[in-house]
């Protein structure tokens, strides 16, 4: 069964063939009764059966966008056609006649087509605009996060030093405190010894005594003793020696308290200072023009939404969980074609806002031509594969494998060398429209990584394991961003589209319908769809490893090697 007009998604496609089966003329007329787009023989054809000889056709490229047939409830015979603007509610034109006679009606066709609009633009707008600046607005955050730590981590630095400092200079004052206290120890002590001396000596001067009196007390010749009539002045006691207690040191303990010390260390405190607004970038003043009626603005240079495929009849499948997916092959034909003089073989292509083209080929040259053919530039870089990228300012930065260096090309034509690599081979190169950053994918023997820049130069991050520390990548040659923060790198040497998210975390690897898988250009469309070519077919994934759709050979024309999605969702291949 067909999908509805509403679960539609927008898909990058770019060829349109006849709706009839077996019918492989390419699409001139769209019936808008049937939905089916058709060549002119088959129109023919279809006018003249009498079951759709009252149908509308018009041009291709002005389908009609018809609404399903809806009957009223009120009137099972009548169609739903109108809105009540009074009452918001679709009404059939009895309706319209009995109850909403003087109200305001609309066409409900009409009203569709504008909310179908507004849709479209609001998809736009939130994919370039709210998005893009939200995301701004995240890695600003993250900005503000390693600053905020590294300032915390400033003022815990400065704390700590502070109370070390304060620590030394209270064990420098308790050291001369103390070797004072030692000082006036050594002086008690020593005037202490002396005290103890005077005491010892005047007890052996007492002890002298008691001997002499002993021996006077035992002799027998008393008469005869010179000492005899001196006694009384020998035997004289000489008083106890007077000594003074020595005053002990007394500690008086310091004034201080929890906030004196606080004030000594110093404080922290938050600035009274108001915060500032985060600046959000302007939205683009300019509306987005859709009509639903011209499909021309989804069919510049091969470009198509997928909405053209399902009106002409495509039938959708289901898989085993019931949900729909979509057919792998459909008929199609080339819209549009512009060719690049002096280019053998494309490898790689970036196209300017301004239309300039930049293209490289399987011999080293990278070459600039606008869009009527005339050669601008043409430059020997050696670069294979996707080696060079426009910048959010317009500028081409390219890799130089043999320097292990990325140039710029200023719009003024200038080379200056941009980011040195070291010891890696830069081999593929992405400039993010999202924040500007750039992506590169790296080889050195055999080990392979992907690198983020920032748009100055700078280093930002490394990606070339996962959890497991499994290597991720052996030779990234094209490389892409998603509009979810997605880096989807298309690797020959994996035969694989690896897919990581923005912070690096492995997602997926898509590895083809087959055996053979080798994928060259690769790019994502404004609804986060991966197109990847392996130089036979075009395919086309959702952001969850789900294949979409599938363009071989026979229906491309062509063996497509690489793949651009340019600012206006155009695709081109070559």
């Amino acid at each position: 069964m067909p999908l509805s007009e509403t679960d539609l998604p927008l898909i990058v496609l770019h060829y349109l063939m006849c709706g009839t089966e077996d019918c492989k003329q390419k699409c001139q007329f769209y019936c808008s009764s049937c939905h089916r787009p058709m060549c002119e023989q088959c129109r023919d054809e279809h006018q003249k059966s009498p079951d759709t000889k009252n149908h509308e056709l018009v041009p291709f490229r002005q389908p009609k966008r018809h609404l399903p047939v809806e009957k009223c409830k009120e009137h099972p015979t009548k169609e739903i056609d109108m809105i009540c603007e009074d009452c918001h509610i679709p009404v059939c034109s009895k309706c319209a006649m009995q109850d909403h006679r003087k109200h305001a009606l609309n066409d409900l066709q009409t009203k569709h087509s504008e909310n179908f609009t507004l849709c479209l633009d609001n998809i736009n707008k939130i994919h370039q605009y709210f998005i893009s600046n939200s995301q701004n607005m995240q890695k600003d955050i993250k900005e503000n996060v390693k600053q905020i730590k590294e300032i915390i981590d400033s003022v815990r630095r400065s704390l700590m030093t502070e109370a070390e400092s304060m620590k030394r200079l209270v064990d420098t004052v308790t050291s001369d405190n103390i070797e004072q206290v030692n000082e006036m120890e050594e002086s008690l002590m020593e005037e202490l010894q002396i005290e103890d001396k005077t005491y010892q000596d005047y007890i052996s001067y007492l002890e002298d005594l008691v001997k002499e009196c002993h021996v006077y007390m035992s002799s027998t010749k008393l008469y005869n003793n010179p000492i005899f009539f001196s006694l009384s002045n020998h035997l004289k006691i000489q008083p106890i020696p007077e000594t003074v207690k020595p005053v002990p040191p007394v500690f008086t303990a310091g004034q201080y308290s929890k906030k004196g010390v606080a004030k000594l260390l110093g404080r922290v405190t938050v600035p009274d200072t108001k915060p500032r607004i985060r600046k959000i970038k302007p939205i683009e003043t300019a509306p987005t023009q859709y009509n639903l009626y011209n499909c021309s603005l989804y069919l510049t240079v091969l470009f198509c939404i997928l909405y053209i495929l399902f009106i002409s009849g495509v039938d959708a499948s289901f898989d085993n969980s019931g949900k729909q997916t979509l057919p792998l092959s459909f008929p199609v034909t080339k819209v549009s074609e512009y060719t690049v003089p002096g280019v053998n073989s494309v490898w790689h292509i970036s196209l300017s806002k301004a239309g300039r083209i930049w293209v490289s080929d399987d011999r080293g040259y990278l070459i600039q031509t606008d869009l009527q053919g005339n050669q601008l530039q043409k430059i020997h870089s050696r670069g294979e594969y996707g080696y060079h990228t426009l910048t959010q300012d317009g500028d081409l930065i390219y890799t130089d494998r043999k320097n292990k260096v990325i140039k710029r090309i200023a719009r003024d034509n200038t080379i200056t060398e941009f980011i040195k690599t070291g010891d890696w081979e830069p081999i593929s190169i992405y400039s993010s429209r999202i924040n500007g950053d750039i992506l590169v994918g790296m080889r050195k023997d055999y080990e392979a990584k992907v690198t983020r820049y920032s748009k100055t130069g700078k280093e930002i991050q490394t990606i070339q394991r996962d959890n497991k520390g499994k290597e991720l990548y052996g030779d990234p040659h094209y490389i892409t961003e998603n509009i979810n923060g997605d880096i989807c790198t298309s690797d020959y040497n994996k035969q694989a589209v690896v897919v990581v998210d923005k912070s690096g975390q492995y997602r997926f690897s898509y590895k083809g319908q087959g055996t053979n898988f080798r994928p060259y250009g690769i790019c994502t469309d404004i609804v986060g769809h991966i197109i990847v070519c392996d130089g036979i077919s075009v395919y086309i994934l959702n952001q969850d490893d789900q294949l979409l759709s599938l363009l071989t050979t026979q229906q491309i024309v062509g063996y497509p090697s690489s793949l651009y999605l340019d600012v206006e969702n155009n695709l081109h291949d070559m």
